[in-house]
């Protein structure tokens, strides 16, 4: 796509345009956003209304400059869940440890306004934020193949060929449609590799519409109230370091995709400081913690669309779903193939913007404190090391990101003492 096709972050669209490009924003969260939810044992529909709300707060305090969508946080699962089974506590003590993980999402925002961003560049130096970056993508790129039915799984004990060719089908589309189309067709060729797949699967018979037939025209979302129990919120908050770095990385590569310094405009504070506040109001309201999802930053980078008044429409469609049961089966009912053949492309862009990001920093690797760092963090995040700290894991990009600050740190030290061999 050329550069006079790139949508800024603040122009606005048409509607004839605007709709659909909002539509496939949607559906790139929808499944994990609802997943979330669901294992907790919660509806989704209070997920899909925080979210979109938590969203349009997002727009707001950034002041529509920096175009991210808040989905449920997947990092939360495992401290709830034990809050959860935990004899005298339960779900709503997990929402008390919700509310306390968004007023640490905030303070520290308050934090990095008085103090700055140029600390981002001592502790994750370009060496470091590179493969931080590129393991968004890469980590994720397990999942996508097993959503695509192309790997044995728990869930797929064989390998069909009807999964198979959706997932082919759905990736090829969505490959050659972003180079093969022209015009306004060339920005949702994502949407249009969904529909495509989606009509493939429904033709080899493999859309189950069990969801679309079990829901409601109307539904309410379920609202509970929070809890508190200092035993829960301690459980919950470790989780809170996982969401912080998944933040400044998923920031960090979509300024790489818009061109655009977010971490200083409008600034890391009030990007996270807007993801606090929505991951508050959503322990307020019994929904999960909110964070910047990788799918939607893929779709930026795939269609050149950067616009705010996109993203914003995503937020509204989601608000709008759940209270609208049938509609929100009906994206339930795509099939695994389809969105694990869109996901296949779009974590790959999210890897490469992190191999962009070295690039365009010119990392030298001919210093060995740039070899030893990027070494060692893409290891460090794809060997499946692991660090507990009570009921959370740290491991992947979480694990690299706090090795990577770990090394920048220990690098930055030994070279204002002069004892490396490459200092500045």
């Amino acid at each position: 796509m050329s550069n006079k096709n790139i949508v800024q972050v603040q122009e606005r669209v048409p509607l004839s345009r605007g709709i659909p490009l909002s539509i496939q924003h949607t559906f790139a969260m929808f499944s994990a956003s609802v997943l979330v939810p669901y294992i907790l044992g919660i509806s989704p529909a209070i997920a899909l209304l925080m979210n979109g709300i938590g969203t349009l707060i997002f727009i707001f305090v950034t002041k529509g400059k920096s175009p991210a969508y808040l989905g449920s946080s997947f990092a939360f699962i495992a401290p709830a869940i034990s809050v959860i089974n935990t004899p005298g506590l339960g779900y709503q003590y997990a929402l008390g440890g919700f509310v306390v993980t968004g007023i640490i999402f905030m303070a520290t925002a308050l934090i990095i306004k008085m103090v700055g961003v140029k600390w981002i560049d001592i502790v994750l130096p370009p060496a470091a934020m590179g493969p931080v970056v590129a393991l968004i993508g890469l980590e994720l790129a397990a999942n996508a193949a097993e959503n695509g039915g192309i790997v044995k799984t728990a869930t797929y004990k064989a390998i069909d060929p009807n999964l198979v060719i959706v997932f082919i089908v759905t990736l090829l589309v969505a490959i050659f449609g972003q180079v093969l189309f022209r015009g306004f067709a060339s920005a949702i060729a994502i949407l249009i590799s969904i529909v495509v797949g989606y009509i493939l699967a429904l033709c080899l018979g493999i859309v189950d519409f069990g969801t679309v037939h079990n829901s409601a025209w109307v539904a309410m979302p379920n609202f509970l109230t929070p809890k508190f129990n200092l035993q829960s919120i301690l459980i919950i908050i470790p989780a809170s370091l996982v969401v912080i770095s998944e933040h400044i990385g998923h920031q960090v590569v979509t300024s790489e995709i818009i061109g655009s310094d977010l971490l200083k405009d409008p600034g890391l504070h009030r990007s996270l400081f807007s993801d606090g506040i929505s991951t508050t109001l959503s322990g307020f309201c019994g929904s999960v913690p909110t964070t910047t999802y990788g799918e939607n930053i893929g779709v930026m980078a795939i269609t050149k669309v950067y616009s705010v008044w996109v993203i914003g429409g995503a937020a509204v469609f989601s608000i709008a779903l759940s209270f609208i049961g049938k509609a929100s089966g009906l994206i339930q009912s795509i099939p695994a193939p389809v969105m694990g053949g869109v996901s296949f492309l779009l974590y790959g862009m999210i890897a490469a913007s992190g191999i962009r990001l070295m690039v365009d920093e010119k990392v030298d690797y001919s210093k060995s404190r740039n070899l030893a760092m990027t070494s060692v963090i893409f290891i460090a995040g794809l060997s499946g090391t692991s660090i507990n700290i009570g009921e959370v894991q740290l491991k992947g990009m979480c694990l690299a990101t706090i090795i990577g600050i770990a090394m920048g740190l220990i690098f930055y030290v030994l070279d204002k003492l002069k004892l490396t061999n490459d200092h500045e």
